[in-house]
């Protein structure tokens, strides 16, 4: 028995220590495809300090790329429908925000500066891990490290734009996908899991050809949300795992 404390935290220990390995990881990966907004904006018609602006403050690559691929397209005059794209993408951080909150904790400037780093990554790091500080550690080094590597990444791509090329050459828009798989794969151990994410990105595939940016991601997101909170495919797992619905209701308790 007195060895359960020194078990405990060298456990504790470990997850922190996976935590921000995961947190880095993702960063860097996330961080490099920074360098191919920073050449798409420029190519738009931004110039670099705009570009760099844009980075520092909106802070949401999938927002960024929409708002910068739209008035690319189409001018100033397009600008009112890149302000509508950008801010339907970044509609689901608001959802991040809700379901992080308990993660930040309490206290007003400590939430406000959450609300910078509260993003897809900084997010799915820390639902990845087990324990409460590790989701802690996760959701800090990741958001934080984006938020510079990001914006070093934007400056880089910005200067380098016409000597670069076209960036998607490079496969550095794969970079941030692989590294989310990454994260979700050991989670798609159960049938509901992996239905919710077969669902949500047919859904998102097959809507965003005909629908404008953001408005495929919601509805993915409503999707994975209906089949979450219906529990569907959730009694069944249960029963194969020859768990019965009492004690499953009961948190496995006798």
């Amino acid at each position: 028995m007195t060895h359960e404390p020194h078990f405990d935290d060298a456990h504790s220990a470990g997850e922190a220590r996976r935590a921000v390995r995961e947190g880095l990881g993702v960063a860097l990966a996330t961080s490099a495809y920074g360098i191919s907004f920073g050449a798409l904006a420029v190519a738009s018609g931004l110039d670099v300090w705009q570009t760099c602006i844009l980075s520092l403050v909106m802070f949401t690559g999938g927002s960024q790329f929409a708002f910068a691929g739209i008035v690319g397209a189409g001018g100033v005059a397009a600008a009112p429908a890149a302000i509508a794209s950008a801010a339907l993408l970044g509609v689901r951080n608001v959802a991040y925000g809700i379901r992080m909150s308990p993660v930040v904790g309490a206290g007003f400037w400590r939430r406000a500066a959450a609300a910078q780093f509260t993003i897809d990554e900084s997010t799915a790091v820390s639902l990845a891990q087990e324990s409460a500080r590790a989701r802690t550690l996760g959701f800090w080094v990741t958001g934080i490290g984006i938020y510079v590597g990001w914006n070093l990444s934007t400056l880089a791509g910005a200067l380098l734009g016409d000597v670069l090329g076209d960036p998607r050459s490079y496969g550095l828009d794969a970079a941030a996908a692989a590294a989310f798989l990454a994260l979700l794969w050991p989670r798609l151990r159960a049938r509901q899991p992996i239905v919710v994410g077969v669902a949500a990105a047919v859904v998102a595939t097959v809507l965003t050809p005909v629908l404008m940016p953001g408005v495929p991601v919601i509805i993915a997101a409503v999707v994975a949300v209906v089949v979450g909170w219906t529990d569907w495919l959730g009694t069944d797992e249960r029963a194969d795992a020859g768990e019965p619905d009492d004690v499953a209701e009961r948190g496995g308790l006798p």
